[in-house]
């Protein structure tokens, strides 16, 4: 699985963590501050994901 962060660096995983919220949690990310998409659309935490998929986390920018 291809998961391409935040700040554009790329991860190739070779296990599938099996939910967006599990691979959120192994890497670090809060999913309060990200939106995900998988193969080109946004999913929700609990989407199944697969090995094939390519993941991008895209970090929410918010302020005043």
């Amino acid at each position: 699985m291809k998961v391409i962060l935040p700040d554009q660096g790329i991860r190739v995983m070779e296990h599938c963590p099996g939910t967006v919220g599990a691979l959120l949690h192994e890497i670090g990310a809060n999913p309060l501050e990200v939106i995900v998409s998988r193969n080109g659309k946004l999913v929700p935490e609990e989407a199944t994901i697969g090995r094939d998929d390519e993941i991008r986390i895209i970090r929410i920018a918010h302020g005043g």
